[in-house]
């Protein structure tokens, strides 16, 4: 049975993004782009996080080299419509209505993220059309 995917903290969310942007790294590699000026603590600080992250199936872990190699194991736009929908779920019985209906109302969106928004729509709408029998 899946396990139910745990929220991470900043602190986690900013090894990810090292992963993210650097692509498999090592304990090494993370902690002297999260920690310029670190010490042996900041390298034991990366480790606890990661193994976190590995204990929430976020990160995997490559053990067949000499060093651990890790790698992320979710994407950022899954974490985000993780979290949407956490936040959704709490805020607005699991509907994204209000959540998007905000963001939209509350900030000022370019032509090309209106166009996008758009396209999206129209994509939705032509597949549940074509769904429908």
């Amino acid at each position: 049975m899946a396990r139910t995917p745990q929220d991470i903290t900043d602190a986690e969310r900013s090894v990810l993004e090292v992963l993210w942007d650097k692509g498999p790294a090592t304990i090494r590699l993370i902690t002297d782009i999260l920690y310029p000026e670190g010490r042996a603590a900041q390298y034991a600080t990366v480790q606890k996080l990661l193994e976190r992250l590995e204990n929430k199936d976020c990160v995997t872990r490559d053990r067949s080299g000499a060093v651990n190699v890790f790698a992320a194991a979710i994407d950022r736009e899954a974490l985000v419509g993780r979290r949407l929908q956490a936040l959704a779920e709490e805020l607005c019985g699991g509907s994204l209505t209000p959540l998007l209906t905000h963001l939209v109302q509350n900030r000022k969106l370019s032509a090309g993220e209106r166009a996008a928004l758009r396209n999206m729509i129209d994509g939705l709408d032509a597949s549940s059309k074509k769904e429908r029998p």
